[in-house]
């Protein structure tokens, strides 16, 4: 991307890089435009990386030691890392973060009620994700509304592969449901967000399941997925819905009110709601969705009857009705042009 978030070359993996990835790197480069400096999206940083910063030999160990929080997303993200780094070592390497946006969240937000030893030898703590896509989403809905970010309390919904939801008074992040890892919290496509810990200990010590069985199942065969037995992509299961599958139906009940849950329980860290911001590849694109969440919210002021046309340019739309108590907003995700700003502003460019 050029100075002005302007798309300059692209190209687009299906599969997470592996050992081939130096090679699809130094390939895709012949074609493209010189490189100033690379962004990469990392989702967690760990405890001590609380902002986007330059990749040298210590902060590519503090990576290492976040990598098993995020084991989905931080070891192929590191992968392309070392990848870059090697076909381009003259130039600089600025690593962006997930978690930085969440750094400061309220002490009482960011703890799990477990014993003191834990927390302190282990440094156990809610960190919360999709920081960049709500970094991008908050400076967009404060244009829409025509004011400023450090006037706005908001909710804030990131539905995609991966669901959270964040509450933003004034500018920063006061509440999330994603925490020490990208499981807990919402329903999503394939992951079980929060489930009773409980449960988890009977599956270990009753059911005979192993703790890589349950992980697996966790985080690749559970959530939408596992609720429909079908798909874990709310697109498939609308239109199967449509044609009178019942588990379609009973997987998108309760992918809605999951949200619904996420979204009431972070409003109450809110002195009130001037906006509900989707984003993500579901709340950009699924109005079907949207519309089953906010028509379950009357009790926040949210209502239903939203326009069912998805934002055609890049800086969202309101989509709820004139007049609403409070407006309900979706913008599309714009990951990739915060890293992007990110790191032209770790490196002080200004130009």
């Amino acid at each position: 991307m050029d100075g002005e978030g302007r798309e300059k070359a692209a190209t687009h993996l299906t599969e997470p890089p592996g050992p081939g990835a130096a090679d699809m790197i130094g390939d895709f480069l012949r074609d493209a435009p010189p490189v100033g400096a690379t962004g990469h999206r990392i989702v967690h940083g760990g405890a001590h990386l609380l902002r986007a910063a330059v990749v040298d030999d210590d902060v590519r160990a503090e990576l290492d030691g976040a990598a098993e929080l995020a084991p989905l997303h931080v070891p192929p993200a590191l992968v392309a890392l070392d990848a870059a780094r090697a076909v381009l070592p003259n130039v600089p390497h600025v690593v962006c973060l997930d978690t930085a946006f969440h750094s400061d969240l309220p002490s009482a937000a960011r703890a799990y009620a477990v014993p003191r030893a834990w927390t302190e030898r282990h440094g156990l703590r809610r960190y919360g994700f999709h920081g960049l896509s709500y970094a991008w989403a908050l400076r967009r809905a404060a244009e829409l509304l025509s004011r400023t970010t450090d006037s706005l309390h908001v909710v804030l919904a990131h539905l995609g592969g991966g669901c959270s939801v964040c509450a933003v008074r004034e500018g920063r992040s006061v509440d999330t449901t994603m925490g020490f890892t990208p499981l807990e919290g919402l329903v999503m496509s394939k992951r079980s967000g929060s489930v009773d810990p409980g449960l988890l200990l009977w599956l270990q010590t009753s059911a005979g399941l192993t703790a890589e069985q349950i992980k697996e199942a966790l985080n690749h065969e559970s959530g939408l997925l596992g609720l429909s037995g079908t798909s874990g992509d709310t697109r498939d299961l609308v239109r199967a819905s449509a044609r009178g599958d019942g588990e379609a139906a009973f997987a998108l009940d309760v992918f809605a009110l999951s949200v619904r849950r996420g979204i009431a329980s972070v409003a109450t860290s809110l002195d009130r709601i001037d906006a509900l911001v989707f984003t993500g590849e579901i709340g950009e694109d699924q109005p079907e969705v949207r519309e089953a969440v906010c028509s379950g919210l009357g009790v926040l002021g949210i209502n239903g009857g939203l326009t069912e046309e998805n934002p055609t340019h890049g800086h969202g739309a309101v989509v709820s009705p004139s007049g609403a108590a409070v407006p309900v907003l979706v913008i599309p995700t714009g990951e990739t042009r915060q890293v992007a700003e990110e790191t032209r502003a770790a490196l002080k460019w200004t130009d």
